[in-house]
């Protein structure tokens, strides 16, 4: 079952620095950060995953692999299976949201590994303003970048050394309520009519 899953996603990486196993696409995919990662100053700029493993050509491959599974329709169940039993899962050590219909998928995947403590670094706040946020899954921690001026960059969480190291000590006991870090100063009062 884990060896088809594997064929369906692409598989899952396994990034040094954290805790469990993560999925990542290519870099060069992220819709914001292709933008960013021109602006010096900017939260892309200087982009890890565009430099050394990630280089490789057959990590650039399975990176490409991932990217086109985005549309197999059995994605959600594949990923799933691959998840199911691990604590934590990181999504996007490399690239980024892909769309509204991405996004949706990840949040039913999360939904659907209860056990497991996600936690997702995203730029793609314009996918985030289409959603209620009562709709993320209480297993997900959002951590939103936004982009301000040349020169400058705001983190809309913690930095990403204090992210992982609160996410390692709290990844066995979600507290109650902890869905998102800075989301609804993104998202505003205000709900747009089209919600995933």
């Amino acid at each position: 079952l884990k060896k088809e899953a594997r064929k369906i996603t692409g598989g899952l990486s396994k990034p040094s620095k954290m805790p469990g196993p993560a999925h990542n696409l290519p870099a060069q995919a992220c819709i914001t950060g292709a933008k960013l990662v021109k602006v010096p100053g900017s939260v892309c700029a200087g982009c890890y995953a565009l430099k050394g493993r990630y280089r490789f050509p057959n990590v650039q491959d399975a990176l490409q692999r991932r990217l086109q599974a985005l549309q197999d329709p059995r994605w959600v169940d594949a990923m799933v299976t691959l998840i199911t039993g691990q604590p934590c899962f990181r999504w996007h050590d490399s690239g980024d949201i892909q769309s509204p219909e991405h996004l949706k998928n990840i949040f039913e995947v999360c939904k659907r590994t209860p056990g497991t403590r996600h936690w997702m670094p995203t730029r793609e706040v314009k996918f985030l303003k289409l959603m209620d946020p009562a709709v993320i899954p209480t297993n997900l921690i959002l951590e939103l970048f936004t982009y301000d001026k040349p020169g400058t960059s705001q983190t809309l969480a913690m930095d990403v050394d204090c992210v992982n190291e609160a996410w390692r000590q709290d990844m066995r006991s979600p507290r109650p309520g902890q869905r998102m870090q800075g989301l609804p100063g993104v998202l505003g009062p205000r709900r747009s009519q089209h919600m995933l």
